[in-house]
């Protein structure tokens, strides 16, 4: 199997190198030259890697075809490319639909949306798919599990609780800052945060674990967790 990504961001070297992980079964994979320092590295640190001459190359090269493209570039780079009938095509752009992808060009493709986090680099969290697609869920059940959906507005609801990311870091950066204003050193303050969620994140990867019942077991009756 030959896979392509075009453009080569933060997303697109997780899901290479989540999938060139010697565990796992090599592929032949294609990086495009938008994102030059993602593609140079992946290039340089795996031998079944290459960077194409161009988007098209990735096309003409690849049985499967990732878009990982910005939303504001998106379509005159992908209306410009010549996709073979019915060629597979999964798509990282959280913000087009599969109709109007489909819409840009002239071939009729099998298109899949999915979703995949930084994490997937090394075989951790879930990526949302849509819709259900079983060789295209089996891929990314290497890098962690996958999550197929029936229902676009599925899709876009987990694409919005991703969006939480940028909080979490937000809340620790904050808990960090007011430690520090405190007295505490910030390598002290931020080791300690770490460790801390670190261990937070392991109580929940038992498939027995709830939010609400997590959140009253870590509380102590009077304690500091449930004062706050």
């Amino acid at each position: 199997m030959t896979l392509g990504f075009i453009g080569t961001g933060t997303i697109t070297e997780a899901v290479v190198r989540g999938l060139c992980h010697q565990s796992l079964p090599k592929c032949t994979i294609t990086v495009s030259p938008r994102g030059a320092e993602h593609a140079k590295r992946l290039a340089q640190t795996f031998d079944n890697v290459r960077i194409a001459a161009n988007n098209q190359d990735v096309v003409d090269s690849s049985d499967i075809v990732f878009l990982a493209l910005r939303p504001q570039i998106a379509e005159p780079e992908i209306r410009a490319l010549r996709f073979k009938a019915k060629q597979r095509v999964v798509s990282f752009v959280s913000t087009l639909s599969r109709e109007l992808l489909q819409s840009w060009v002239s071939e009729p493709l099998q298109i899949t949306q999915a979703v995949p986090l930084p994490f997937v680099g090394v075989h951790l969290g879930a990526t949302a798919i849509y819709p259900p697609t079983p060789d295209i869920a089996a891929l990314f059940n290497q890098l962690g599990t996958t999550m197929e959906v029936s229902d676009p507005a599925e899709l876009e609801l987990l694409q919005t609780a991703s969006a939480l990311m940028g909080t979490y870091f937000g809340l620790l950066e904050k808990a960090s800052e007011w430690l520090q204003s405190k007295g505490l050193q910030s390598k002290d303050a931020n080791a300690y945060l770490r460790q801390l969620h670190v261990g937070l994140a392991n109580a929940l990867t038992t498939k027995e674990a709830h939010f609400r019942a997590s959140r009253e077991e870590f509380s102590t009756k009077g304690g500091l967790n449930e004062q706050l």
